[in-house]
């Protein structure tokens, strides 16, 4: 590999590996990640019956505290996200896991409200920068066209945490006792933190194991057959007045918290909803709890590489975004109503399992959006997206637990239907894939990594 003329590096055949593949080994690291995140993030809602009972918290004191989390971790997105992108992946999601260890274990420690409250609000500000570091890890491991798939595979893989984390607590719980589920938890969390910083680096370039091919589909080729140097700057300024001005940027915050108002009934409120208004007991409550999840699972996976394939049988970046998102929306909004005016128990279950395969679905291109408007700024994009939703989705929890306190398990439900609707019609009219929100222009973001240009970019050539 030699340099070119205008920076490139040139491909030649002499010496090296062939064929790696270690950008999938990074999603598998990033996913196993996830998928422990997750675990942590509903530890309280499967957890909660227990508590509830030990600290005499009724349902609105509980649903305060579920909310202490995600004040918390929409308030520190934006920093989360920045701190990714100046100071790499590696250093701050490894101390990110790390530091979740340490909360897991001072959970056990809890005395009443306000320690359980200040908490979960701490693990919130530690956790707050992982999904933002991750996506800005993605956007320099992953060319445009697979973007989409690894968003969704990996947040797959946060569902099938949450997915799995009912029936493992039911057995820790039966077993140890509720506390054992945090010392799990900061177990799993410790281990991860020391694998990934033994196996992974911040860009392909830096990774010894990258092949050139590899490298070559990662950052894709200039027109003398040269790989494109990633556009990286070590410590980033971001352009702040830009980004807080940009149509295009609050479009996709606003989008995203319908999505995760949405999504935090299915982590907090979902085992207690089946417990006490669909008459459940504890035990099958364990299993039924993850099977909406588990649909989550496939929506995440599935949403992801649609998005994908139409963007590669398209070579159209607003449809193939768009297209999934808002089909998404209005399935999970639709199957949202049928679940709370079904009689039936199980017909709801079948319902809200359906509402969260669509709801997951939107997984993918909303958060390829970011890596495609936010170019070297991805992390800190998709923390003011995260940021966004998570303000909207700190008022589910509470807003859910006030509505049954005043006798209705139906209204919220009414609720979050009619905010994905809205979803559904900002993704339609709003959002603009090929629009950069780091620039005052119009059109893709400068030299993307491993980009497929769009019409918009031809266009301007």
């Amino acid at each position: 590999m030699s340099q070119g003329h205008d920076g490139g590096m040139k491909m030649d055949n002499s010496g090296g590996s062939r064929g790696s593949h270690v950008r999938w080994v990074v999603l598998l690291l990033l996913c196993l990640m996830y998928l422990i995140t997750y675990l942590d993030r509903v530890s309280l809602a499967n957890t909660a019956t227990l508590i509830m009972k030990e600290y005499g918290f009724s349902k609105v004191t509980m649903g305060v505290i579920f909310s202490a989390f995600i004040w918390a971790y929409a308030l520190f997105q934006v920093p989360g996200g920045w701190l990714g992108d100046r100071f790499g992946p590696r250093r701050v999601l490894s101390t990110i896991m790390a530091y979740r260890t340490v909360i897991a274990v001072v959970t056990t420690m809890a005395t009443g409200f306000y320690s359980l409250w200040g908490i979960r609000f701490a693990l919130g500000v530690g956790e707050a920068g992982a999904f933002p570091t991750a996506t800005r890890a993605m956007q320099m491991w992953y060319p445009r066209d697979e973007r989409g798939f690894v968003q969704g595979v990996s947040h797959a893989a946060s569902r099938f945490g949450a997915a799995i984390g009912p029936p493992i607590a039911v057995f820790i719980m039966i077993h140890y006792g509720w506390r054992s589920v945090f010392y799990v938890i900061g177990v799993l969390s410790l281990l991860w933190s020391l694998l990934y910083l033994l196996t992974y680096r911040n860009m392909p370039e830096e990774h010894e194991k990258v092949s050139r091919e590899e490298l070559a589909r990662i950052r894709g080729l200039n027109e003398n057959g040269e790989i494109k140097q990633a556009n990286v700057a070590k410590r980033p300024k971001v352009p702040w007045s830009i980004l807080l001005k940009h149509g295009n940027m609050w479009a996709v915050m606003c989008a995203y918290a319908t999505y995760i108002y949405s999504l935090w009934f299915f982590l907090s409120w979902l085992p207690s909803y089946l417990i006490e208004y669909r008459k459940f007991t504890l035990i099958k409550t364990g299993i039924f709890a993850s099977l909406p999840l588990a649909a989550g699972v496939v929506g995440d996976a599935f949403g992801g590489w649609l998005t994908d394939r139409l963007l590669i049988k398209t070579n159209n970046l607003k449809f193939s975004r768009r297209s999934v998102a808002i089909v998404a929306m209005l399935g999970c909004g639709t199957c949202t109503l049928f679940a709370a005016l079904s009689a039936s128990p199980l017909a709801a279950l079948c319902y809200l399992t359906a509402a969260m395969f669509f709801l997951e679905m939107t997984i993918g291109p909303a958060w390829a959006v970011p890596m495609d408007i936010g170019g070297e700024f991805s992390g800190t994009v998709s923390g003011m997206m995260n940021m966004g939703g998570q303000f909207v989705g700190a008022l589910s929890p509470t807003v859910f637990g006030y509505l049954v306190s005043r006798g209705s398990w139906v209204a919220p439900f009414g609720v979050s239907a009619g905010l994905l609707f809205i979803g559904a019609a900002i993704w339609a009219f709003w959002i603009d894939p090929e629009q950069s929100v780091i620039d005052k222009g119009e059109g893709t973001v400068g030299p993307a990594i491993g980009t497929i240009p769009t019409p918009a970019a031809l266009g301007n050539r």
